[in-house]
């Protein structure tokens, strides 16, 4: 993922039959190498942010090898650098150690001793520089990057779309698999255009209780059914000025389509129990996994129509994933803030499983893996089933840890199922009831309202 190419060995000797048989073994190794017969030559060609290594002696004329770690990590302190040894010069080069030195070699030595060194220099440096490039594209960016994280075309299309829509009052369908970030998107709508003063009201139409869901809705006066005591404002109204961001709307029972569609007509409502329209200022902004132009989809191809004057794709990680290393450390990052951990080196052999793995929960199921990554509960997949693997805790008591794995165990086969809670409850061989009092109990969320 490093944009720094192809890297280089800086090797100074001012032994020309030592310095050319040093790269001569390197080379037919497979490494580029640049030979410099002094210091003050290697300091003139290396630069900040160079994927380099340099391998110098200790004792030379002019710019001796402690003089040359010095002025090399003033360009870069992460620059590593390993120095070449006589017998009596050891104690100068743990003194070196201490100033920054990567590491020494005490001649006499074999050229495949040094070719490991300045292997695992580089694969350090390497990391040093990953990990720069992604603060930078999270730091340095603009905030819509912040929000909609990632360089591919699909996510830098995505945040130009957002972009020019966000100041407009047209209505959005969002349409993404579970967990793409479908609420982030229809945030950003609303953060980055005129609204963002006004309220952002989500409203789950998968989780709204069907008794009271026109009353969630549309609001109600006093009397207008048992039980109403009072004047209720709902959450349409409650909305005016700013975004009703409509989540999962596939899920909305037919007879409430057909009210939502002439409230977004009209651009007004009635609460239950009157007559008075109430005008809305609202922006609508809907949301769906599905294909809503399906005949079996039960929703009305009129209210389609009306919510996808503007249709947005969030394309799923596996579409992206040169995305998700940068993604993974924006989580990672963000759950340091959260856990007030620091965040583990994310080296090359995790950054390609994080690739190679197709994410079926999407970002959703991204964020658990950072959250345990920060956490040190993970530390990559595992070859046999490719789910995570957690390192259970080694203190507290026997329900504590059991608890976790639990957790662990639900929160896995989630993520592969989607969020969906009939085949994980079908996979695990339990009620669904059952199911949803662990989640519940393990403070898993759900996205299904659970059946009685």
């Amino acid at each position: 993922m490093t944009d720094a190419g192809q890297p280089v060995v800086h090797l100074v000797d001012d032994d020309d039959d030592l310095r050319d048989a040093l790269a001569q073994g390197l080379e037919l190794e497979g490494l580029p190498v640049r030979v410099h017969s002094d210091g003050a030559s290697l300091l003139s060609q290396i630069r900040h942010d160079a994927y380099a290594v340099a391998v110098s002696d200790i004792r030379m004329p002019g710019i001796d090898g402690l003089d040359l770690l010095r002025q090399a990590l003033a360009i870069d302190p992460t620059l590593p650098v390993i120095l070449i040894t006589g017998h009596g010069d050891v104690q100068m080069a743990v003194d070196a150690m201490r100033i920054g030195a990567y590491d020494f070699i005490e001649k006499p030595f074999p050229v495949s001793r040094l070719y490991t060194v300045v292997e695992r220099a580089l694969e350090k440096r390497r990391l040093v520089l990953e990990n720069r490039i992604l603060r930078s594209t999270l730091d340095g960016g603009d905030e819509m990057a912040l929000r909609l994280v990632g360089r591919s075309l699909g996510i830098k299309r995505l945040r130009e779309q957002v972009g020019a829509l966000a100041d407009t009052d047209v209505d959005v369908l969002v349409f993404g698999e579970t967990g793409t970030g479908k609420e982030v998107v229809a945030r950003a709508l609303h953060d980055f255009g005129g609204r963002a003063k006004g309220n952002f009201v989500a409203i789950n139409c998968a989780a709204l209780p069907a008794d009271i869901i026109e009353s969630e809705l549309f609001g109600h006066e006093p009397g207008a059914f048992t039980g109403a005591a009072k004047q209720r404002i709902g959450k349409l109204e409650h909305a005016s000025g700013g975004t009703i961001f409509l989540d999962e709307i596939e899920s909305m029972p037919l007879d409430l389509q057909a009210k939502l569609l002439r409230a977004i007509e009209t651009r007004s409502i009635e609460r239950l129990g009157s007559n008075k329209p109430i005008p809305l200022d609202v922006r609508f902004v809907a949301a769906t996994k599905t294909d809503l132009e399906d005949a079996e989809s039960r929703f009305r191809p009129d209210l389609y129509y009306r919510l996808s004057v503007v249709t947005l794709d969030i394309p799923p990680l596996r579409e992206r994933r040169e995305d998700i290393p940068i993604l993974f450390f924006h989580l990672a990052r963000e759950a340091r803030a959260r856990f007030r951990r620091e965040i583990p080196t994310v080296d090359h052999r995790l950054e390609l499983q994080l690739t190679a793995h197709d994410w079926p929960g999407n970002v959703r199921e991204l964020r658990n893996y950072a959250d345990r990554f920060v956490l040190g509960m993970w530390h990559g997949f595992t070859q046999e089933t490719g789910g995570f693997q957690a390192d259970l805790p080694v203190t507290g008591s026997l329900a504590d840890r059991l608890a976790i794995f639990e957790k662990t165990i639900i929160e896995g086969e989630l993520a592969r199922n989607g969020g969906a809670l009939r085949p994980t409850y079908e996979t695990l061989q339990i009620s669904r009831k059952g199911l949803y009092d662990k989640m519940k109990r393990l403070g898993i969320e759900s996205r299904e309202a659970p059946e009685d």
